[in-house]
């Protein structure tokens, strides 16, 4: 039998940018991660990647080319991939975190 718990506390947190932080467990080409965003970090460019997300705690602001939408706790996402459907992540509040599932390329 694969892997159904992930434990989180042991995975180290990967830091890709002032900002935001993450720790990624991946299995079966998916990817599942614990993402803190603060209000330091500020995005310049687009994603095109597919998400879908799961807003933990604290208000998120997506700009989905043009096109700005306020997710809050509790709140979900699913953006698929591509250009049409590209967009920039802001933190709204102190810290955002959340959960990610992306296909691994």
């Amino acid at each position: 039998m694969e892997q159904c718990k992930i434990d989180f506390t042991s995975i180290t947190w990967e830091i890709p940018a002032k900002g935001a932080r993450f720790k990624a467990y991946k299995q079966n080409g998916k990817q599942v991660r614990l993402v803190e965003f603060t209000d330091e970090l500020v995005e310049t460019d687009w994603c095109t990647e597919g998400h879908i997300v799961y807003i933990l705690e604290g208000q998120l602001e997506v700009n989905f080319n043009g096109n700005v939408v306020v997710f809050n706790k509790g709140d979900g996402l699913f953006i698929p991939a591509g250009e049409k459907n590209k967009h920039i992540g802001k933190a709204l509040t102190k810290v955002v975190k959340m959960i990610i599932v992306e296909d691994v390329l």
